[in-house]
């Protein structure tokens, strides 16, 4: 699936299942709601906090694909097109960082 058929689909599903889209400020604090939950995941799974019992069927993937969904929500309420502007960052930062990385000795 690329991103201009995940935000086709998004469209077509809250439009039809989920009625309408919440509110961009809405979508916002559920987005940052979202990344919560992964952040909680990945501090007990790849951390040193333990899990709770509430949170033992989580996976990363599905809390991954809650923060993108929503993302995606946000694109299409203010006419972003993820594509074009995935193509602009990556082009943003090979230029910006063409050695900047090589030459940090933190990752050699």
């Amino acid at each position: 699936m690329t991103l201009e058929q995940a935000q086709q689909q998004v469209d077509e599903w809250i439009k039809t299942v989920g009625v309408r889209y919440f509110s961009e400020l809405t979508n916002m604090a559920i987005l940052t709601e979202e990344v919560g939950e992964l952040a909680r995941i990945m501090a007990r799974t790849y951390g040193d906090q333990s899990f709770k019992e509430s949170d033992k069927d989580r996976e990363p993937g599905d809390e991954m694909a809650d923060v993108l969904w929503v993302l995606i929500c946000l694109a299409n309420q203010t006419g972003v097109n993820l594509t074009e502007a995935l193509e602009k960052n990556f082009e943003k930062k090979s230029m910006r960082d063409a050695q900047r990385h090589k030459n940090n000795e933190k990752l050699l």
